[in-house]
């Protein structure tokens, strides 16, 4: 089957959270608070962000989404909490490969709500949808082997590691090599 004529649902929800992609006028202003609260803790991690992006850079980066989304190529999500309708993160599939399937997921927290299990809580959603939606075979979570926060949602959610990567990738600001830790979870 063409993955373009397949229901992917825009909004996903647990018993804490609304996962949903963005596609609404004004997200870019509140995804974009979101990394400025979270900036220091963003920079070390990820080398998307280097830089503080503009709100117009981020509103570019949420309608790639978007569009990566309709053509199934991606699956971002925002997460809100339900209570209170603060933005807590994003979360997505990517890097699918449809002949598989297969996919990875991605994500990164407000620093503000780290520590209260609603990363965990998402990435759990996103497990489900990817093996019991789109029926993966395979997804996996890459992340550096010296971020504990994020190793941490993988290991509690039954993902295997499957090994280290010694010296895989250079680390977010480019200047030194790091080791990149590989789990998985098989359908």
């Amino acid at each position: 089957m063409n993955p373009l004529l397949l229901d992917i649902p825009l909004e996903l929800e647990t018993e804490r959270l609304i996962l949903r992609a963005p596609l609404l006028t004004g997200d870019g202003e509140v995804v974009n608070q979101a990394i400025k609260d979270s900036f220091t803790e963003l920079k070390e991690w990820l080398s998307l962000f280097q830089q503080l992006p503009t709100v117009e850079e981020t509103d570019i980066l949420l309608r790639d989404a978007h569009i990566n989304f309709l053509k199934r190529e991606s699956f971002r999500f925002l997460i809100f909490d339900k209570s209170d309708k603060d933005l807590i993160g994003t979360a997505s599939l990517h890097g699918i490969d449809w002949s598989l399937p297969k996919c990875e997921i991605g994500y990164w927290i407000n620093t503000k709500y780290s520590g209260n299990g609603y990363m965990t809580e998402a990435v759990k959603e996103l497990v489900n949808l990817g093996l019991n939606h789109l029926e993966c075979k395979r997804i996996e979570i890459r992340c550096d082997s010296t971020n504990f926060k994020s190793r941490f949602i993988p290991e509690k959610l039954g993902f295997m590691l499957e090994g280290i990567l010694r010296n895989e990738d250079l680390s977010a600001d480019g200047s030194k090599l790091t080791d990149t830790c590989i789990y998985s979870k098989i359908n």
